[in-house]
């Protein structure tokens, strides 16, 4: 994240070649397109706000930021950026 190291192995960045990578990463909730019925229409939206409320107070503010949004960015020096293409979502 210095610009100056690759954040995956450490390597030196523009010092032995001339280009080094960027990633970067959005985590974010999804929401689908909603579908309005009747129904929910007719919930008590004040007692559905109520107990999400409730839910979150036992969260840390970053907690709860995590569960919505939350950006990463990365240098890479290019054997680390082909490994990183080869394989972006190693969840291993």
């Amino acid at each position: 994240m210095d610009r100056l190291t690759c954040d995956a192995c450490g390597a030196p960045l523009l010092v032995e070649s001339d280009v080094r990578y960027e990633v970067k990463i959005e985590v974010k909730a999804a929401y689908d397109p909603l579908e309005i019925t009747q129904d929910d229409l007719a919930k008590d939206h004040k007692a559905e706000m109520a107990r999400i409320i409730a839910q979150m107070e036992h969260l840390s503010e970053k907690e709860a930021m995590d569960q919505i949004y939350r950006a990463f960015r990365f240098d890479l020096c290019t054997p680390c950026q082909r490994k990183y293409l080869k394989a972006p979502i190693n969840l291993a």
